[in-house]
């Protein structure tokens, strides 16, 4: 899975609560979820991603994703916004 896109995305949204909120709102038009992360914590972007017809990419890595965005620290999910 590439993080290219993450890398070159002007405007992303990290974490799940606020990807959550963000795909309800309708701002987002793709979300990425990390593989290596618990199913309780994802579960809802998941679902809220496919109710609003969200395009889902699954990467490996929470910690490579997390690097992908310039973080030090690991991300569940991250939205791509329209």
């Amino acid at each position: 899975m590439s993080y290219e896109k993450v890398k070159q995305a002007k405007k992303t949204i990290i974490g799940t609560k606020q990807a959550v909120k963000a795909m309800k709102k309708r701002f987002v038009k793709e979300v990425y979820i990390a593989l290596d992360v618990e199913e309780n914590i994802i579960e809802l972007a998941r679902l809220t991603a496919q109710e609003n017809n969200v395009f889902i990419h699954y990467v490996e890595s929470k910690v490579d994703l997390g690097k992908a965005c310039g973080l030090r620290v690991s991300a569940s999910v991250v939205a791509i916004t329209v």
